[in-house]
């Protein structure tokens, strides 16, 4: 492999985004395709297509790390809790890292986006980053001086399919969700959540962008919409926080982009968290759609090993 060379893949539902990063972070060389959804093998092969024209590109071989949605198991070594439903029960890394000719790490895409911005991003140099993700759906990563945390059943971090804390009555059950449950925080606090609870509360349809814009032009009910979004957004964020309490909580995801949800959020998390004073750092992140593509690519060292491995971070074996 080329000295340095880092080569991070994003597989997501709809776009396969690809980069690769020098030894300094800089990117040598970026693309993106189609995802062929539905379509496993065809995934696969446009996974493999991506890398060989990328590396093309760059002029050397590289490392190879995987961001996608949902986890591979650690008992059968298949792909589970993905939204991109053709990976389930699929053999993925094997087939991918056979398909290369080498090893490949693969990442829940949430723990590479807070990879991505532990190491050069908005957590840079903090130990403990916990990374959220506001979009179509709620989730988040963990990274632990620059590291994925995983978790035995690789799980760590999947805080959108908790249920809402401290629900109150008008909260409960909750709406439904696609993973069987009612009342988890992602049914609250994606942006089509945030669109269904207004439409709960004033019969009116609209787009969670629609609901920001009116909130913007002084719409009262649209104001209300948004305050109960962030008194839920601060209950769901403590909750974490008296477990894990990070050093910098990094929000990413579409919503991320609304600097009226991030404003003087920590008032909101605050009274719910088991301390006396909370200041820890919430911000944005740093490299936007960018992060989990640079995140994946972070996965391996410079030369060519896996930092996670005992021979790399001196754990036992």
């Amino acid at each position: 492999m080329s000295a340095g060379l880092r080569l991070g893949i994003d597989l997501g539902g709809t776009k396969i985004a690809g980069i690769v990063l020098d030894q300094a972070g800089a990117t040598r060389a970026e693309a993106r395709v189609a995802t062929p959804r539905g379509d496993y093998r065809a995934t696969l092969r446009a996974v493999a297509d991506l890398v060989a024209r990328l590396e093309a590109e760059a002029g050397g071989s590289c490392s190879v790390g995987i961001g996608m949605p949902g986890a591979v198991s650690s008992r059968t070594g298949l792909v589970k809790n993905a939204n991109s439903t053709w990976l389930n029960a699929r053999p993925f890394r094997a087939d991918i890292a056979d398909i290369l000719g080498r090893p490949v790490r693969v990442e829940n895409d949430a723990n590479c986006l807070a990879v991505s911005e532990a190491v050069d991003g908005a957590a840079a140099g903090a130990r403990v980053v916990w990374a959220i993700i506001l979009g179509t759906g709620v989730g988040s990563g963990i990274a632990i001086e620059a590291r994925a945390l995983s978790g035995r059943d690789r799980i760590a971090g999947e805080w959108g399919h908790n249920p809402l804390p401290a629900p109150t009555d008008s909260e409960r059950p909750g709406p439904p969700c696609y993973c069987g449950r009612s009342g988890c925080i992602e049914t609250w606090l994606s942006g089509p959540a945030l669109a269904a609870d207004h439409a709960r509360r004033t019969g009116a349809e609209a787009t969670g962008e629609a609901v920001i814009a009116a909130f913007r032009a002084g719409d009262p009910a649209a104001r209300a919409s948004l305050a109960a979004y962030r008194d839920r957004l601060g209950r769901s964020l403590a909750h974490v926080v008296n477990i894990l309490d990070p050093d910098v909580i990094v929000v990413g995801g579409g919503l991320s982009r609304v600097p009226e949800l991030l404003d003087d959020l920590a008032a909101a998390v605050a009274p719910h968290v088991f301390s006396d004073a909370f200041d820890t750092p919430i911000r944005p992140s740093l490299h936007g759609d960018a992060s989990g593509v640079r995140g994946a690519a972070w996965l391996w060292n410079g030369d060519g090993s896996d930092p996670l491995s005992p021979q790399s971070t001196g754990a036992a074996a």
